[in-house]
């Protein structure tokens, strides 16, 4: 709690208590009261207590903790990519994915004087990314910091009229803040997917569609990765999502990151699944879970 700036600590005391008493109604975020990824809880979890933690670890140590029931978590921007980091915690936390959430982000500029005054906004990388045309156009300088509202709680403690944050409007009410600017990202459609990540997966059944995403790493010979793809196409099953990225130190980027749609027990899935493990060294499922948003 101590990292938290000092005009959000009372507020992250009052929410860890609530949920502390009612753990089983709890679901995990990073940031400060007011961040986006809180704002994604309100919205997917509207009878939820929220839990403030100050970094993605901490919100996913809380579901394994058996402090949360689950955790939301941002995974991708439509503006500025892949969150980083998630896709190294993700695997790592032995959670399952069970849910998507898409939430539509509106930036605002908040300080304790006017806009004239600013010089400097402070925020969450991706935040800064999503409005870096912005800040250049009125010469502000960017300056990163781990959470969006949680910049506004550093803002409200210095009092600097030349610093301001850029985070969820209801974040100027919460920590006292003039809004000095709104809607300021650099297009309209800035959305970001949030997942949901639980102890245990839930069972497939129902009415879908369904996603399935999970990691796998090819074998080391040429068009390993062609041939692994393969059976996706042969079988009609859509990939909506294919990234690779690099661990352990590797410079070799053999590890994959894929969402698809379908689901375990759906014939075109099953025979996808099993040419994908034949051409690779591991095939791990991190969850199967609704679409919430129709791809395509």
């Amino acid at each position: 709690m101590d990292n938290f700036a000092a005009p959000a600590r009372p507020i992250v005391a009052r929410m860890t208590a609530a949920a502390a008493a009612a753990p089983e109604r709890t679901v995990a975020f990073q940031g400060a009261p007011g961040a986006n990824s809180h704002v994604a809880v309100t919205e997917a979890f509207p009878d939820a207590l929220p839990l403030p933690c100050f970094d993605f670890a901490d919100a996913i140590d809380a579901v394994k903790d058996g402090r949360a029931d689950c955790a939301i978590i941002p995974i991708e921007n439509s503006l500025h990519g892949r969150v980083a980091d998630i896709h190294f915690l993700l695997p790592e936390s032995g959670l399952v994915i069970t849910g998507e959430h898409f939430l539509s982000i509106r930036h605002a500029l908040m300080g304790t004087g006017t806009r004239d005054n600013v010089r400097e906004a402070m925020s969450h990388p991706q935040a800064l990314g999503q409005c870096r045309h912005w800040l250049k156009a009125h010469d502000i300088q960017p300056v990163a910091y781990p959470d969006t509202a949680g910049a506004a709680a550093v803002v409200a403690e210095l009092g600097d009229p030349a610093r301001a944050a850029l985070a969820p409007p209801g974040a100027a009410a919460i920590y006292g803040l003039n809004l000095l600017a709104t809607d300021i990202a650099d297009a309209e459609h800035n959305t970001t997917r949030f997942v949901t990540l639980a102890r245990g997966g839930r069972p497939a059944t129902g009415e879908g569609p369904w996603m399935t995403t999970f990691i796998f790493e090819v074998r080391n010979v040429p068009a390993a990765l062609y041939k692994a793809m393969g059976g996706f196409a042969t079988n009609g099953v859509n990939m909506t999502k294919l990234e690779s990225y690099q661990h352990g130190g590797s410079f070799a980027a053999t590890e994959f990151y894929s969402d698809v749609e379908g689901k375990p027990g759906d014939e075109p899935f099953d025979r996808a699944m099993e040419e994908l493990g034949f051409h690779s060294k591991w095939v791990r499922v991190l969850g199967t879970y609704r679409q919430v948003r129709k791809r395509g």
